[in-house]
């Protein structure tokens, strides 16, 4: 027998878990950029992987906000007026 899933909670798993596949693809990449500068001039040359890392962070904050902190906003706030109005 089939166990019934709870939407909200399924939602919520799936992004977890594609934060988590955006953050390993985020290491990766980074750190291939990274490992190239390091390879093709490294301490010598200009430091250009500071810009990808640099951009490409910040998007990363902002999905885990998304995702740990901020989600769900708009049931918290549906909740709360429920509350208040009984």
């Amino acid at each position: 027998m089939k166990e019934e899933k709870d939407e909200q909670l399924w939602q919520q798993a799936k992004a977890r878990a594609d934060f988590k596949k955006h953050l390993v693809t985020y290491i990766v990449t980074n750190g291939m950029f990274w490992l190239i500068w390091l390879f093709t001039g490294g301490v010598n040359a200009y430091p250009w992987p500071i810009w990808p890392t640099a951009g490409w962070g910040i998007g990363i904050i902002a999905h885990y906000f998304d995702v740990y902190r901020f989600g769900n906003t708009a049931e918290k706030e549906y909740e709360k007026l429920k509350k208040h109005n009984m």
